[in-house]
């Protein structure tokens, strides 16, 4: 009698234990990684959801300032979670709301000079969690994990989950 649907079945179990490890692993260093940007970014007055607005607002300044859409297509949430986001951001001037000088009915979002000088600051507390986070490893273990993290986030979405 043949032992292979046996033999699969433990592999699978194995792999399955495997990914459930590693899945936990992702999971506990998310939150890890989560906790020292903030505690990096404490002194600032910015939370990691508006260090990743502010940075948005950057990257897609390159023409001219993002929509209020733009941004919460590029974040992947509702509108109004932009919106709040905006409004602590425009409270700590960093950013400002301006009409669209094509449309007045759109709003747009452009950097403040305390919004770059801001961003400048979040560079330095991003590198300083990164150092901290990364601290254990040597130099040729980062350079692996950049490869395996490369892979994983450039891996194509599945649908239908």
């Amino acid at each position: 009698m043949s032992t292979a649907p046996e033999t699969d079945t433990t592999a699978a179990a194995t792999a399955d234990t495997t990914d459930s490890v590693l899945a936990e692993q992702l999971l506990r260093l998310t939150r890890r990684l989560h906790r020292i940007q903030k505690r990096h970014l404490e002194p600032l007055g910015i939370t990691p959801a508006q260090s990743r607005l502010l940075r948005t607002v950057a990257h897609l300044s390159t023409a001219r300032p993002p929509r209020m859409a733009d941004l919460a297509a590029r974040l992947e949430v509702v509108p109004r979670a932009v919106t709040t986001l905006v409004d602590g951001l425009e409270g700590a001037d960093c950013v400002r709301r301006v009409p669209d000088p094509e449309n007045r009915r759109v709003i747009r979002i452009e950097l403040t000079d305390t919004g770059r000088a801001t961003l400048r600051r979040l560079r330095n507390a991003r590198t300083g969690a990164a150092e901290e986070i990364l601290a254990p490893l040597t130099a040729d273990q980062r350079e692996v994990l950049g490869g395996l993290l490369n892979a994983l986030a450039d891996a194509p979405a599945e649908h239908g989950c």
